[in-house]
């Protein structure tokens, strides 16, 4: 009879993940205008904050969700309960043919507050540098836990977007704000506030030259064009482009923060554009509404908007890596949508169309306008989130590239032209001295 040998395994701690760091233990208190109140603790800046109170069903990718301009004036609601769990990366990239200088969204977190159940005590990735709260002190950005993230996302869902208050500390026991007292970012213009004021280039020696106008624009949109080739050139939300437009073969609007009415200077400039210019344009989010409010279609806040990397659209016209009849998942963060009326714009079709709330999700030129202009309001870039989109990109480029061939074959074209024409042209400015000879 064999015998049997029980070996008994060692009890190993888990020493793999780092701890999160003392937190400030400070008590802390989200208020909304709405009368509503949740007390938790705070962790990050020990700081109080009034924003624009939002929700966000992303289960991953809270650093790149935290650091996406679009998130500017707002305090953050995670649906997810744990957040934390594996901590911060150094937030730095090279800038060459690969990439844009940062490894997130932007160079810090844009959000005004966040609110999460539970923050994580301890921290475990191979790229982890710090921990959530210590990222957030770090930045100046408060934050709360402990706190029933279904119960305010409820009320958000229900009674839509509201204003906030994040007060932690000493001002936990001053009475609730006045509803003046809140403050409303969407009442600023976000878009000036946080787009470069200067332009500036990425892979210049790209084959193809694309103009991005920045209204908050994400690192991974600028990332996805270069990694495409291409030689970026990033200018101002409100840049006069018509100025410079002969120098580009395309032209691309980034997403952004706040009302996009507050843009109505670009969208003017980008109407002259569309009706002179015939070269490819690419708009996603807030550029997809700049697009829409160019051609005529009016702009509406959403009730509490889509956030998340979950959003389900019905693609309605196919166009290059895009089939009509399919539904794409797709990552979102806005809170306006451009309204959808019959009849369209001449010259203009709806593309995707939202499968939950049946909002407009893209809109595209029709083949007969002979334009190539196209606006999504997901994110095809999505990080982090679904890549079911990211083609679209590459359709961009590869009809910049096509227009931009095109082009130099009609120019060729005319050089030999004319070069055949010369004599002929030579004999007609040599009648005149001719006839003065004979005479």
């Amino acid at each position: 009879m064999l015998s049997r040998t029980f070996i008994r395994a060692p009890l190993f701690s888990r020493g793999l993940a780092t701890h999160a760091g003392p937190s400030t233990a400070l008590p802390a208190v989200l208020h909304l205008k709405t009368g509503q109140s949740f007390s938790g603790r705070s962790f990050g800046a020990p700081r109080s904050v009034f924003g624009e109170t939002v929700f966000s069903t992303s289960i991953t990718s809270y650093t790149e969700s935290m650091t996406d301009p679009s998130y500017r004036g707002q305090i953050l609601v995670f649906t997810t309960p744990l957040i934390g769990n594996y901590g911060v990366p150094l937030n730095r990239a090279p800038v060459d043919g690969r990439d844009v200088g940062v490894l997130l969204e932007s160079n810090g977190v844009q959000c005004t507050g966040v609110v999460v159940a539970d923050v994580a005590e301890k921290f475990s990735h191979h790229s982890a540098v710090e921990s959530l709260a210590s990222w957030c002190r770090r930045f100046n950005v408060p934050g709360i836990t402990g706190v029933d993230t279904r119960a305010i996302t409820r009320l958000l869902r229900d009674q839509g977007t509201t204003l906030g208050r994040l007060a932690v500390g000493a001002d936990v026991s001053a009475p609730m704000p006045s509803p003046e007292q809140y403050w409303n970012p969407s009442a600023e213009n976000l878009v000036d506030q946080i787009s470069t004021k200067a332009p500036y280039e990425l892979n210049p020696t790209g084959d193809v030259k694309i103009a991005v106008l920045d209204f908050g624009a994400k690192a991974n949109i600028l990332r996805a064009l270069v990694r495409r080739n291409a030689a970026v050139t990033v200018l101002p939300w409100n840049y006069n482009f018509n100025a410079v437009r002969d120098k580009f073969d395309g032209l691309f609007l980034s997403n952004g923060p706040g009302d996009p009415s507050k843009c109505m200077d670009a969208a003017v400039i980008l109407r002259k554009t569309i009706a002179e210019w015939d070269k490819p344009i690419f708009g996603i989010c807030m550029g997809h509404q700049i697009i829409g409010m160019a051609i005529g279609l009016d702009a509406y806040r959403m009730t509490f908007g889509n956030r998340g990397h979950n959003q389900p659209v019905l693609a309605l016209a196919s166009s290059g890596s895009i089939k009509a009849g399919r539904v794409y998942v797709t990552s979102q963060n806005h809170q306006y949508a451009l309204k959808l009326q019959d009849p369209f714009p001449q010259g203009w079709e709806p593309s995707f169309i939202n499968c939950n709330d049946s909002s407009v999700e893209g809109i595209k030129s029709t083949e007969e306008s002979g334009k190539k202009v196209w606006g999504v309001q997901f994110h095809p870039e999505s990080c982090g989130g679904p890549l079911d989109t990211i083609e679209m990109f590459t359709d961009f480029v590869t009809e910049c590239r096509a227009h931009k061939a095109l082009v130099a074959a009609e120019d060729e074209v005319m050089v030999n032209a004319s070069a055949k024409a010369t004599p002929f042209f030579e004999t007609i400015r040599a009648q005149p001295a001719a006839v003065a000879a004979m005479a």
